[in-house]
């Protein structure tokens, strides 16, 4: 019991915290996304991300496309759904934001 009360005595002199002593937050990656529209996994900082930058799942310009934008990162065998480079979450290929830059094809 001394012992206790002496580490809990040194621990708070000291003032060392020890706040939760589990693993860190998991980093979220695209390539382990199964649902395009699925969000949950994205921190309250992403998804306000996204809508700072204007993101709408439909383009209300039709020839500017995420899909048809410089910035848009198409799915791949091992990545099922369509990213960005500016944020962090899926992308519909129809949807647009405010940065979106035409493609340029290689010449």
């Amino acid at each position: 019991m001394q012992r206790r009360i002496f580490i809990k005595y040194l621990l708070g002199s000291s003032g060392l915290i020890l706040v939760n002593c589990g693993s860190p937050p998991k980093e979220y990656q695209l390539d382990q996304v199964t649902d395009c529209a699925d969000l949950t996994g994205l921190s309250e900082e992403e998804l306000e991300k996204r809508k700072s930058l204007g993101y709408e799942e439909e383009t209300p310009v039709s020839d500017n496309r995420c899909d048809n934008c410089q910035l848009y990162l198409p799915p791949t065998e091992k990545r099922k759904c369509g990213g960005c480079q500016l944020f962090k979450g899926p992308v519909k290929p129809q949807a647009y934001c405010t940065y979106w830059a035409p493609r340029v094809e290689n010449a």
